[in-house]
């Protein structure tokens, strides 16, 4: 499972490493890689801290802008038979397929975040 730490106003999953004993944070939505190490929540808090200084400072040298823009499109691939269910399920809804789909996105990402 992985869960979603924020570090001033950034976001990081953080997974558990048993192989090093350490818990992992990686953030992301970020234009490039920024990674950190810890043993504990405290420390994994001030080294994502530090981590997110260093790529937000390497960023502003560069003159790149830290956040990735999502442009709010993406294909989605699913079995012919799933297709079929998911456009029933938007007739009978009395929405298109996107807006159908659109809104059970909104709504699973409004539960895992509550």
């Amino acid at each position: 499972m992985m869960n979603i730490m924020e570090i001033d106003g950034y976001r990081a999953v953080i997974q558990y490493d048993p192989e090093i004993e350490l818990f992992r944070g990686e953030f992301i939505g970020l234009n490039g890689g920024a990674d950190f190490y810890a043993k504990d929540i405290d420390g994994l808090r001030r080294e994502g801290q530090l981590s997110l200084k260093v790529f937000l400072e390497m960023c502003q040298e560069d003159g790149v802008e830290p956040r990735k823009e999502y442009s709010g499109k993406f294909n989605l691939r699913v079995p012919s038979e799933v297709h079929e269910e998911l456009a029933a399920a938007a007739a009978s809804s009395g929405k298109s397929l996107n807006q159908w789909v659109r809104d059970v996105l909104i709504n699973a990402t409004e539960s895992h975040a509550g």
